[in-house]
């Protein structure tokens, strides 16, 4: 059948010749996004062979109005945006797809999807019939140039190692592939789709009755489909989240579509970098601030990070087997002390204090239990007491300190050092020396009933200073 050629819309004189050539929309799938690399139009354009004998595959008229070469090369003729209402569903929360899903690719061939589709009338099923029976993402859904393409190109494909055509400008090499010696021996400049890291079942989207434009948006508007009309997950989620008997066999466990290891967690790392998730799931991306962050969003969906990391990974980092680099600045040596009192970070969320912190200090010699022969002379850890224990009391004094994070008092000391001072007269030690507010009396009773134990630290159970309490 002979190609058909048909007027563009302000192209004067110019004609556009219908091609065969699949549309790599679903070949995309399964390959991979990324911008196409392609040789520039002109690059296409060679002197036209002598009348008499047949045209080289490789030449291709010179302008003589039956064609127009800079078309198929992008999305829109002449490099113009493509409205987002033709974008695939999910593109306003994801302008691009993931390198880490979907690979880079190179696209070597020229094609006019509005052309065949609204001028030519050719359903999607046309070239890529393949969709509609494949079940792997790795499926080649290419169109077969032998049964698709000769159709109606003037080209014989059935023998790829020699592909012949009748000279027509339609069936040329250069008419479709990219590059002026393009069928030049045999060859054509290669195609690479990468297979994506993904699982896909298009027959499975397809026998739900759900129409390519629900993934790849708006295809019969453009021209080349590259990778920007692969699949976004926000597109994905319009039924893959939704919750309830609305949610039917669309299941939303991220194992549904990612790929996974041996142990079932999502594969993370690919050749084209690490998948982490995106900023609107959950607020969940890894941001410069994700150290600050992550403590609210693993709060609220503990499943959600447990999709990528294993309870360990936790573990070793609050657990304290793994030192993260970038928990504290370079110079929180002499910041700590202040962080410490305020307890912010929670020290104890790394670090044990009774045996972290005080190892330190005894290395320094600033703990109460350092050596003799560590101690330097005049280095005390607290204030002289004049300001640390006796009155008047201040922001200094340690009875303050213990009430604003007490965890930092017992880093070094026990319930023994409290007691030697605060405990009932001859109670372990005790010199009497009352804790307690003026108004304490008024309220010990409910403390006491609550959770006696922190009482008798100090007091014995026949203590007559117990009996407000009881």
């Amino acid at each position: 059948m002979k190609a058909k050629h048909m007027k563009t819309q302000g192209s004067g004189s110019r004609w556009v010749t219908v091609m065969g050539v699949a549309a790599l929309l679903f070949a995309a799938v399964s390959g991979g996004y990324a911008s196409a690399q392609i040789p520039s139009p002109a690059a296409t354009a060679a002197t036209a062979a002598p009348s008499s004998e047949a045209a080289p595959l490789n030449v291709v008229p010179a302008d003589t109005g039956e064609d127009d070469h800079s078309h198929g090369l992008q999305a829109l003729h002449g490099g113009t945006m493509v409205p987002l209402e033709w974008m695939p569903p999910g593109t306003s929360a994801s302008p691009l797809p993931s390198d880490r899903i979907f690979p880079p690719q190179q696209l070597t061939i020229r094609f006019n999807h509005k052309k065949h589709v609204q001028e030519l009338q050719q359903p999607c099923k046309v070239c890529h019939s393949a969709a509609y029976a494949s079940k792997r993402s790795s499926d080649s859904l290419l169109p077969n140039p032998a049964k698709t393409c000769d159709n109606c190109h003037e080209a014989d494909h059935s023998n790829l190692a020699n592909v012949t055509t009748t000279g027509e400008p339609t069936g040329r090499c250069t008419f479709c592939h990219l590059g002026d010696k393009a069928g030049e021996k045999g060859k054509v400049a290669k195609l690479v789709l990468p297979e994506p890291n993904l699982r896909m079942n298009h027959a499975a989207h397809i026998g739900r009755n759900i129409q390519c434009a629900q993934c790849h948006g708006a295809i019969e508007q453009l021209e080349l489909a590259t990778r920007e009309q692969l699949p976004r997950m926000a597109g994905c989620f319009q039924c893959h989240a939704k919750s309830g008997p609305s949610q039917g066999e669309a299941r939303g466990a991220c194992t549904n579509c990612h790929l996974t290891e041996p142990s079932g967690r999502m594969l993370t790392t690919f050749s084209t970098g690490e998948l982490k998730p995106p900023a609107w799931l959950h607020g969940a991306a890894h941001t410069p601030d994700w150290l600050e962050r992550h403590k609210g969003v693993a709060g609220a969906n503990s499943e959600l990070c447990g999709s990528c990391h294993a309870s360990s990974f936790c573990a070793d980092c609050h657990d304290g087997k793994v030192r993260p680099r970038d928990v504290h600045p370079n110079d929180w040596i002499s910041m700590h002390a202040q962080a410490a009192r305020q307890d912010n970070p929670r020290c104890t969320s790394c670090h044990q204090q009774t045996s972290f912190c005080a190892d330190c200090h005894r290395r320094v010699g600033v703990a109460r239990d350092s050596a003799s022969d560590n101690r330097m002379a005049g280095r005390r850890f607290h204030p002289s007491p004049e300001i640390w224990t006796q009155a008047p009391r201040s922001a200094m004094h340690h009875s303050w300190e213990a009430e604003r994070n007490i965890n930092a008092c017992v880093s070094c000391h026990s319930e023994r050092d409290c007691a030697t001072c605060h405990a009932t007269k001859g109670v372990r030690g005790g010199s009497g020396v009352n804790p307690h507010p003026p108004t304490f009396v008024g309220e010990c009773r409910n403390a006491f009933q609550r959770n006696p134990r922190p009482c008798l630290v100090c007091h014995t159970e026949n203590d007559f200073q117990l009996g407000p309490c009881r």
